[in-house]
């Protein structure tokens, strides 16, 4: 058998593992490509699927990054099954139709900025809520530890991953020639012992093993800490009389910082005239599938429950699912607490908060999951003097806060400990959903602690399995991007300020509207070339 790798190979969005035995071919996973723009541009490129001759999806969980281009494989010709637990299921019904949603908005915004600039209006969506709908049909919900057969020769069972509400590690058992070969992916792995979700489930032999890898060059801060720190930023903008602005994906690390705050709040750290508000239509409806699915939930909060005790619930929490309503939040000048999407702070009615907030020396930003590359969030983490929001530079003037205590992925040591219990010794390990850097130290961990064989696949690259046991990698040649003409670019440069300079007394005998419409122009130029500046220090 043949897996491709068409995602969350050296980075963590895109996850999608393509899977050809002689009989039949399906994917693991069918995630959306998030970040740079170089990298979204891989969601356009739907060759590698072939969704009309995929014969069906198992989707670990209902993250975006592991779920987001099913509408997309719907609407180029995949018509099979769609295989996950029925949490998972429910989630993907208001997560899809979302990203449907951001996918229209975004396409009939730049349709616009084209016709303003008088350009031809040709930009069309991912895809649409219609092909998000015409997906929902072929979800089919299946239990955690029960084996149901999706095609010929093929197994598969759901065990618990503690990463989210239903999200699953992925054992396959595939017959060939008589053999059967043991494929574990283990999706996103949860954080022991974090609120809400359950442990991830341990398991003890596989032949292959397609493990994650985000934090696999760090560990977490210790739970209590995390919410020690969380107080500290609470505390810091209530004094400050300002805003605690927290980009939040709307399932699981949401409900965890609800939780949060319900812990805080009996411990007194939470002020009682300070509001908390939940800005996000997808997160309010994200809680009602968590309290729906309580069955789900760990040990402790399903006790909590029975006893009458909503962690999920605080007296000052105010939901506010209308635009309306949004704004005028930052309309009271008043300190709150505001957790919003997106998570990474690329998308969303987080980019109003962060824009309103972001530049206030009182206030506090907290950011409480993975940042990947080339996001606001990660610009803010690696500490940019300031950030682009609507075509405009909000400077970095208040206090951040990075909580990775709060992540719903295991930190290396913790993904270290889930991998002790595996006991088969020649398994292969290949890391993915994890960035380079982040693998190559997991990978020399693993190598010295258990002598494993450890692999760490490329974007697009092709693995056959071989019954015995070894592997063959076949990678996709690399694209190198054309080299950029610096000297070419920056003479133009010059001419054209040496033009403007050139031309002092026009410009003073403007009127002075139109003084005023140039000058803000060259503002934005200066703010330009301010953004490259940093770059080239050294």
């Amino acid at each position: 058998m043949k897996i491709k790798c068409l995602g969350a190979a050296q980075t963590v969005t895109g996850s999608c593992f393509v899977i050809e035995t002689g009989k039949v071919r399906f994917a693991v996973d069918c995630g959306m490509h998030q970040g740079s723009t170089q990298v979204e541009k891989r969601n356009w490129n739907i060759d590698p699927y072939n969704p009309a001759h995929m014969d069906f999806f198992v989707i670990t969980h209902a993250h975006i990054d592991h779920s987001g281009l099913l509408p997309r494989m719907a609407k180029q010709g995949f018509s099979g099954p769609i295989y996950a637990t029925e949490p998972t299921g429910d989630l993907l019904e208001i997560l899809l139709l979302d990203s449907a949603h951001i996918q229209e908005t975004e396409a009939a915004g730049r349709n616009k900025r084209m016709q303003r600039a008088g350009m031809k209006a040709d930009a069309v969506a991912l895809y649409t809520k219609k092909d998000a709908e015409a997906t929902l049909p072929m979800i089919q919900s299946r239990p955690y530890n029960e084996i149901f057969s999706p095609a010929q020769g093929i197994r598969v069972r759901f065990l618990d991953a503690g990463h989210i509400l239903g999200a699953a590690i992925v054992e396959l058992f595939i017959e060939e020639e008589g053999s059967t070969t043991k494929l574990v992916f283990s999706g996103d792995i949860g954080r022991p012992n974090q609120l809400l979700m359950k442990d991830p489930t341990s398991l003890s032999d596989a032949d292959f093993l397609f493990m994650e890898s985000t934090y696999g060059n760090r560990n977490h801060k210790g739970e209590q800490d995390s919410i020690d720190e969380l107080a500290e930023a609470i505390a810091y903008s209530y004094k400050n009389g300002e805003k605690v602005v927290i980009p939040a994906f709307a399932v699981e690390r949401t409900q965890e910082i609800l939780y949060s705050l319900h812990l805080l709040s009996k411990d007194g750290r939470l002020p009682k005239d300070m509001p908390v508000y939940l800005d996000s239509p997808l997160a309010i409806k994200a809680t009602e599938i968590f309290r729906r699915h309580s069955a789900y939930l760990d040990a402790e909060t399903q006790a909590l429950l029975k006893k009458g005790e909503n962690p999920l619930k605080l007296p000052q929490l105010k939901f506010t699912p209308t635009t309306e309503e949004s704004i005028r939040i930052n309309e009271r000048q008043e300190p709150a607490i505001v957790i919003s999407a997106s998570g990474m702070a690329n998308a969303g009615r987080i980019l109003h908060h962060l824009r309103h907030n972001l530049w206030r020396p009182g206030a506090s930003v907290v950011f409480v999951g993975f940042q990947a590359q080339g996001t606001n969030g990660r610009k803010i983490v690696d500490g940019a003097d300031k950030i682009r929001i609507f075509n405009e530079d909000i400077a970095v003037g208040a206090r951040v806060f990075t909580i990775n205590g709060f992540s719903a992925h295991a930190g290396q040591s913790q993904l270290v400990d889930w991998l002790t219990s595996f006991q088969n010794k020649k398994m292969q390990v290949f890391l993915v959903h994890g960035e380079n850097s982040a693998q190559e130290t997991l990978a020399a961990l693993i190598r010295e602690k258990f002598g494993f064989a450890v692999t760490i696949p490329e974007y697009l690259e092709e693995i056959q399995l071989k019954l015995d046991g070894r592997i063959e990698e076949f990678k996709a040649p690399r694209v190198e991007e054309p080299p950029v003409d610096a000297t070419l670019l920056l003479d133009d440069l010059q001419k054209k300020l040496d033009e403007i300079q050139s031309r002092r007394k026009s410009i003073s005998a403007l009127p002075p509207s139109e003084q005023a419409e140039l000058a803000q122009m060259l503002r934005q130029a200066t703010l330009s070339l301010e953004e490259i500046q940093p770059r080239l220090k050294g």
